[in-house]
């Protein structure tokens, strides 16, 4: 979300979102609160610092660290605020582990992904990371249901090898999928709520999320093409949840609600899929994340996506 008062953000997410508030984020106020710095600060006896060239693993927690728990409470203090007794699924989002490891440097200076031991041991400290937090917020908001959504909008780059070196000059190694696939199980399979992937890249890997676990695969739908139609397919038919992105992530004009879900129907018709299953099994929402638009609008692209789904709904021919 943008801006930095987070009091202002949770309102925003508990009253636009009545069906599925979340945990905002507001990168703006800085490293510790951009998406990397904070899954960072959700490693267990892993610390990173801002270093010139970005994130780097470093042996003792730091001044980049305290900011980021700090803030991540800020936000958790604000969110249980506004959901006093609140009974309903609640959506928290925190970077996965591929994403992760193709952004923080290890100490020497190489993009973590480039280690396979240090690859694993991201995804393990993530892990126990991701069950104190899911915990903490279960405390604060004891009705909630939680949707845990791991972005990892790095994975298509990690498994095609277009992940740059530290230096920029050249491109790491690709990540075998299996290997991959096999992380993100383990990510998946050790937490009790049910996880959904979100990646705002071409090529996602679908079918690769669906064996790993997912409930649910987040992305932006003017990113797909027509090759991708039996997979989404398969992956409706088999119940995974489509988080179409068709509502614009920054500010610019806005068409009806109707307007914006009409790609979606287009495609529902082409793979003959039941119109019944339209409003179960779609989310509409943003493209991507909201923290370069302006505070009003993106307010406004929050309400066209629930009057969007209230649409595909009500209107699934």
């Amino acid at each position: 979300m943008p801006g930095t008062d987070a009091r202002e953000a949770a309102r925003t997410s508990t009253g636009a979102l009545e069906q599925l508030p979340f945990l905002p984020e507001l990168p703006a106020r800085g490293p510790g609160a951009d998406m990397i710095g904070r899954g960072a600060g959700l490693l267990v006896e892993l610390f990173a610092q801002v270093e010139p060239s970005g994130w780097r693993f470093a042996d003792r927690p730091g001044r980049d660290s305290k900011r980021a728990h700090s803030w991540l409470g800020e936000d958790l203090d604000a969110l249980e605020e506004f959901t006093q007794g609140y009974q309903g699924a609640l959506k928290v989002q925190a970077v996965g582990p591929w994403t992760l490891a193709a952004s923080i440097e290890l100490k020497y200076g190489e993009k973590a992904l480039r280690d396979r031991g240090a690859c694993l041991d991201i995804a393990g400290s993530l892990t126990e990371g991701l069950r104190r937090h899911l915990a903490d917020v279960r405390s604060r908001v004891p009705g909630a249901q939680l949707v845990l959504q791991l972005d990892e909008p790095s994975l298509p780059a990690v498994l095609s090898g277009g992940v740059k070196t530290a230096s920029g000059f050249q491109r790491l190694r690709s990540v075998d999928r299996q290997v991959a696939e096999e992380v993100l199980r383990s990510v998946i399979g050790a937490l009790d709520t049910p996880v959904i992937v979100h990646c705002c890249a071409p090529e996602v890997p679908i079918p690769l999320l669906r064996r790993a676990g997912v409930a649910g695969v987040s992305l932006d739908f003017a990113l797909l093409t027509e090759r991708e139609d039996e997979v989404i397919g398969e992956a409706v038919e088999a119940g995974t949840v489509i988080l179409a992105g068709v509502v614009p992530s920054t500010d610019q004009g806005l068409s009806d609600p109707a307007g914006n879900v009409a790609g979606v129907r287009t495609l529902w018709r082409r793979l003959g899929l039941d119109p019944e299953l339209l409003g179960r099994r779609v989310l509409v929402t943003p493209t991507c994340g909201l923290a370069g638009a302006s505070p009003a609008y993106a307010r406004e692209a929050l309400s066209l996506s629930v009057r969007g789904a209230r649409s595909l709904v009500d209107n699934p021919e």
